[in-house]
């Protein structure tokens, strides 16, 4: 019997496909010069809607492997220890995706920058993962096919209406929160719709856990999703487009012209479909780290791309101004040295815990002396002012 970690193995292998397309996505749409942006050339093309898969894989694998890990523990709704441990997460990946927008320079000047407020990946993947626990928790006490129902109702309710609130005017909202809902000031995701993502991932766990013993799991899982991964991608737009024929509602022919989510969602199917078939050719042990490092890999890539805390990054010096003989090695290269610093600091994360502990309570200690000579030294000038003017007795 394969035990459920092994089972996880291909979703481990698809996080890290996953940010490792993140990386050279984010290196070549930020630096390759606008003049090679050509929608007649096929490889440009080509490279151009696989980017476009990146996003939607990374928010339904981390969708997976949260509710995996939460509905495998006996314990329901707040007595489940991965609640708890979940909120600490969604909160961290928001503390953090607000951090990576900081720039000292203008804390300096007393400064927080529009830039800091804005939304991106890790403030919609950390604030999915506390939608995820607040499904789970209402449901945890009914009939068990609520949660999955609610989770892939999320998803398809997010998809159909995107029409509608994509448009919608979110300005008597103040700015740091209109920016989950609106990209108009520049933010890169939105919750909406990309929660749908998550919770598509979230119900798809749901079923491998219920079906871990299955013997035909794989199989079975890989033709299905095969085929409606296959249906949603050619078939999805046309269907929208009968429907508005047939009920002559604007929203499913608004839908049809802009049917990327569905059609994206497919492209996830597939994706999971490929990684299953050749799961057991993708528990290589580096593979398998890059998949549970993506946190520090995608922090790093931040830093070195796009300037964090200075805003001195290659994003800064080069933006849309390489040429494809240098961004495309750049980028392979961007690539190793991210995933490489990643992995170098997973393997040194204790000892590094244990000397950031050591420099906090080193300056603990230290704060406390400074705050006992300080007030020793006040109590000694306060007591020679009180003499000085005869309100004490020497």
């Amino acid at each position: 019997m394969v035990n459920n970690k092994a089972r996880l193995y291909f979703i481990d292998a698809i996080r890290a496909w996953a940010i490792l397309m993140m990386l050279q996505g984010h290196f070549i749409d930020g630096l390759l010069d606008n003049a090679f942006r050509d929608n007649s050339n096929v490889f440009f093309n080509i490279w151009k809607y696989f980017r476009g898969i990146t996003a939607p894989v990374f928010f339904t694998v981390s969708g997976f492997i949260f509710t995996y890990l939460l509905i495998r523990v006996p314990e329901k709704g707040w007595d489940n220890p991965r609640v708890k441990k979940g909120v600490k997460r969604g909160i961290e990946l928001l503390a953090i995706g607000y951090l990576l927008r900081l720039n000292i320079f203008g804390l300096f000047q007393g400064e927080l920058y529009s830039s800091f407020f804005l939304v991106d990946v890790l403030h919609c993947i950390g604030l999915s993962i506390l939608g995820i626990i607040g499904i789970y928790v209402l449901t945890a006490n009914l009939k068990k096919w609520l949660f999955p129902i609610i989770l892939v109702s999320v998803t398809t309710i997010l998809f159909m209406f995107e029409p509608i609130y994509k448009g919608a005017d979110f300005d008597l909202l103040p700015q740091g929160i209109a920016n989950y809902f609106t990209k108009a000031n520049g933010s890169v995701f939105t919750i909406l719709p990309w929660f749908g993502y998550s919770t598509f991932g979230s119900f798809i766990s749901v079923l491998f856990y219920k079906f871990k013993e299955f013997k035909y799991l794989y199989a079975s899982a890989i033709g299905m999703f095969l085929v409606f991964g296959a249906t949603l991608i050619f078939y999805s737009s046309d269907f929208f487009l009968a429907l508005s024929g047939i009920t002559n509602i604007q929203l499913f022919a608004e839908i049809f012209f802009n049917n990327y989510l569905f059609i994206r969602l497919g492209d996830v199917l597939v994706v999971f479909a490929i990684f299953m078939l050749f799961r057991r050719f993708l528990t290589n042990p580096t593979v398998l780290k890059l998949g549970q490092s993506t946190l520090s890999i995608y922090v790093i890539h931040f830093v070195i791309l796009y300037g964090t805390f200075t805003g001195l990054g290659f994003y800064g010096f080069f933006h849309h101004s390489l040429s494809p003989w240098v961004v495309v090695p750049g980028a392979v290269i961007f690539m190793i040295c991210c995933s490489y610093l990643a992995l170098r600091y997973e393997a040194n994360k204790p000892q590094l815990k244990e000397r950031a502990n050591g420099v906090i309570v080193f300056a603990k200690l230290t704060l406390e002396r400074i705050l006992l000579i300080t007030i020793t030294v006040l109590k000694t000038v306060f007591i020679r002012l009180l003499r000085l003017f005869g309100l004490v007795k020497n």
